[in-house]
């Protein structure tokens, strides 16, 4: 099934109507949908590089929108709806475990895997049904999501198609061991 939906994504890269199907694909992305919105993006920013940071900015505001709607899913449908999510992923022992302290460091843990491989719909469920505010959720959200998908954008942009099989292959390894580092900076600095 998953395999199905890779390829069903690579196929809408090249529809007339692409924009509109990276906003659908980014939208559920971050709230249900397992395959990132970076696989619709990448064929189309190659396609048409001038229109790079409008495709880029279409993706961010859909993935915001759709935390928004996994929020909402935390928040009022958590045990319909957001349980059976979160054991499709296998996270619920990482949701009970995680849930106790979670409202402290959520803007952390939105930012976190609004940028990284960790799926994102996870975080936008836990931050609704643990209460985090509402207001930092959504502006971890814009400036994780906004990076991620700016950056891939500016690199496809700025290397065109050599830059492509780095950013399918390696591009969630460099963006979580730069959030360690920036961690861990802030860590440092604490501590002196």
């Amino acid at each position: 099934m998953i395999r199905a939906l890779y390829l069903w994504t690579l196929r809408m890269a090249e529809h007339r109507h692409a924009l509109w199907v990276l906003a659908f694909v980014a939208f559920i992305e971050s709230s249900v949908f397992p395959i990132p919105p970076d696989i619709l993006m990448i064929p189309m920013i190659i396609a048409a590089p001038r229109r790079a940071f409008v495709i880029a900015g279409v993706a961010t505001l859909a993935s915001v929108l759709g935390g928004m709607f996994g929020y909402w899913i935390g928040a009022v449908l958590f045990d319909t709806i957001g349980q059976p999510i979160l054991a499709f992923y296998g996270k619920e022992a990482y949701f009970d475990a995680f849930s106790q302290n979670y409202n402290a460091w959520g803007a952390w843990a939105v930012l976190i895997a609004g940028v990284t491989p960790f799926p994102y719909k996870v975080i936008t469920i836990l931050s609704g049904s643990t209460g985090l505010n509402l207001w930092v959720f959504i502006i971890a959200s814009i400036l994780a999501r906004g990076l991620r998908f700016f950056l891939v954008a500016a690199l496809l942009w700025k290397f065109g198609a050599p830059i492509r099989d780095f950013i399918e292959r390696r591009l969630g390894l460099m963006f979580t061991i730069a959030m360690a580092l920036l961690i861990g900076g802030f860590y440092a600095v604490k501590f002196l």
